[in-house]
């Protein structure tokens, strides 16, 4: 796959689109038919999907459905489920699909037998999480575990941190996770704060053991953690029985004190936003332990098969990518908001920001060409009705188109009733209405002569009014389970591959973040108060040095030391 990328643009149906757009001009009101609806419903796995409140018309879908056949979007997912190597500017292949793939599966690439090494890990992932779990593995000083901390950041951190608030009815009692990522001093702090050092665990998670936000942090945790162990306590020891590394650098796991026995590993053809369910997922089973976690990858599993074999009018991921390249380069859109009705996947919109956001963040197809055209959306969202009381204004009412996916539970992870005049009112319920009428609300909209049926003042008419037509679509799912929250996360997964198919870029690099670091590194020294090398900065680097400079205090901060 490393020849050169179509230009979307040069296509049939990009131009069939381009013209679609112009002449364009929906209407929910009237489009929103049974027959419609029936016909935008689609099943993936447990996910119930209902695509009929988006802007299109079955010109459109056509015309979409085209296009990722001229672009060739499935020859590309035949690749990268193949392991060709679809990386092009890593030459790597692109098999996060491999991390779920039943044992008794087959694909071997570049001579290496994919499944076997896979599951190799996956065993002694879950067999560590099994001792931990049952308190057979213990601290330095003879106590069971109960706190592990998770050091890592980018797909070592969101992933993990996601799926461990999502999935919190799953959770052990006594075993807890709590997750460093920032370099910031606070968020060690605050991490730290209140732990026992003899009864946790940490995990630094960081495939070459050289990031510098987790190395740092996983040092200030060592500090802490022998600075606080009862007198006597053997130091190499004690990291030796508090540490363990998801990496493959196992020279520098053993330089840190970690056994390289407990070291798990995962592959370059891992990107790290796609890794939460490899060994970076090793905080996940510990707190809900390796059965729910293999139910997380069987629902993974469910999507990828569902993308890899259904019929392109039936495929999920492939329908609502194409909807995404239709908002985002025809009619004008620039974000896209992810709002789930269900508090649990409160890190969910922030898990896809990442996801998204650094896949297809590219302004070069694959072969290194310039693009010229619009790649890429802003993700961003909020859980349930605390958006309502937020941002909803905007996307209702508001002069920007912002394409929205609600996603909800039929059953809630805690049933709670309230009672209001004597009569029980179930929350969940109360939960779901709200998600129905918003997208009801944003489809249908309010006419000026609707709002004046109501007696409202002629001169409040028009901020009354809903212009409609506000694109949704509708994830229902039975409950937030394991192997759901694996299908969501696949969804996405595949939604991003197939937009960056059609744009024609590379989704799985992410040079885009290099260069920060790098210069980051050049600038530390004139932070420090090196004045040749703050010489060599640029004037307003210079001067916020100077002001940094200036007001640092060497009065004690709040958590220095007593």
């Amino acid at each position: 796959m490393s020849a050169g990328a179509v230009d979307p643009t040069t296509t049939e149906a990009w131009a069939r689109l381009a013209a679609l757009a112009e002449s364009y001009e929906p209407d929910l009101r009237r489009d929103l038919t049974a027959a419609w609806v029936e016909r935008q419903t689609l099943t993936a796995a447990d996910l119930h999907v209902d695509l009929s409140k988006n802007l299109v018309d079955a010109d459109v879908e056509a015309a979409l459905l085209a296009l990722a056949d001229q672009v060739g979007v499935a020859a590309r997912r035949d690749a990268m489920f193949a392991g060709e190597h679809i990386n092009v500017t890593e030459d790597r292949a692109v098999l996060h699909t491999a991390l779920r793939l039943p044992a008794d599966a087959s694909l071997t690439v570049d001579g290496q037998d994919v499944v076997a090494e896979v599951h190799e890990v996956l065993a002694r992932v879950y067999d560590f999480a099994d001792r931990v779990r049952s308190g057979a593995w213990t601290g330095v000083t003879g106590r069971r575990i109960e706190t592990v901390v998770n050091i890592g950041i980018g797909g070592s951190d969101l992933g993990p941190v996601m799926a461990y608030e999502a999935l919190e009815p799953y959770r052990q009692d006594g075993v807890s996770c709590r997750f460093i990522s920032n370099i910031d001093p606070t968020d060690a702090g605050q991490a730290l704060a209140g732990l026992d050092p003899e009864t946790t665990l940490f995990i630094v998670s960081s495939k070459t053991f050289g990031t510098l936000e987790t190395l740092t942090n996983a040092r200030l945790c060592k500090a802490w953690l022998l600075d606080r162990l009862p007198d006597g306590s053997d130091p190499q020891d004690a990291v030796a029985r508090h540490f363990v590394a998801v990496s493959t650098a196992l020279d520098k796991v053993a330089d840190f004190g970690i056994d390289p026995d407990n070291a798990f590993g995962f592959w370059d053809w891992v990107g790290g936003r796609y890794s939460m369910d490899s060994a970076i997922g090793l905080s996940l089973v510990v707190a809900i332990g390796p059965e729910h976690f293999a139910e997380m990858l069987a629902g993974f599993h469910a999507m990828d098969e569902h993308f890899r074999a259904s019929p392109p009018e039936d495929n999920v991921p492939l329908r609502m990518g194409l909807l995404n390249v239709w908002y985002a380069n025809f009619l004008g859109a620039h974000t896209h908001a992810v709002l789930p009705y269900a508090q649990l996947l409160h890190r969910f919109p922030a898990y896809l920001q990442q996801l998204t956001m650094e896949s297809n963040g590219k302004g070069v197809r694959w072969d290194g060409s310039a693009v010229d055209y619009e790649t890429g959306e802003v993700f961003w969202g909020e859980p349930g009705t605390n958006g309502q009381h937020a941002f909803y204004q905007l996307i209702h009412q508001g002069t920007r188109l912002v394409p929205a996916d609600f996603i909800a539970f039929a059953r809630p992870a805690y049933d709670l009733v309230d009672e209001v005049d004597g009569e029980r009112v179930d929350v969940h319920e109360l939960l779901l209405a709200n998600f129905l009428a918003q997208t009801r609300a944003l489809a249908l909209g309010r006419t000026a002569d609707e709002v004046r049926a109501e007696g409202v003042a002629e001169e409040l008419v028009a901020a009354r009014t809903f212009p409609g037509n506000r694109p949704t679509t509708s994830i229902m799912a039975p409950a937030l389970t394991p192997s759901v929250l694996g299908q969501l996360v696949a969804l996405y997964e595949h939604i991003t591959f197939v937009q960056g198919a059609v744009w024609g870029i590379d989704s799985f690099d992410q040079w885009g973040v290099e260069l920060g670091k790098q210069l980051a590194q050049e600038v530390r020294p004139a932070v420090a108060g090196d004045a040749s090398a703050a010489a060599g900065q640029d004037p307003s680097t210079q001067a916020l040095i100077r002001f940094y400079r200036e007001h640092r205090s060497s009065e004690p901060r709040l958590g220095d030391p007593a």
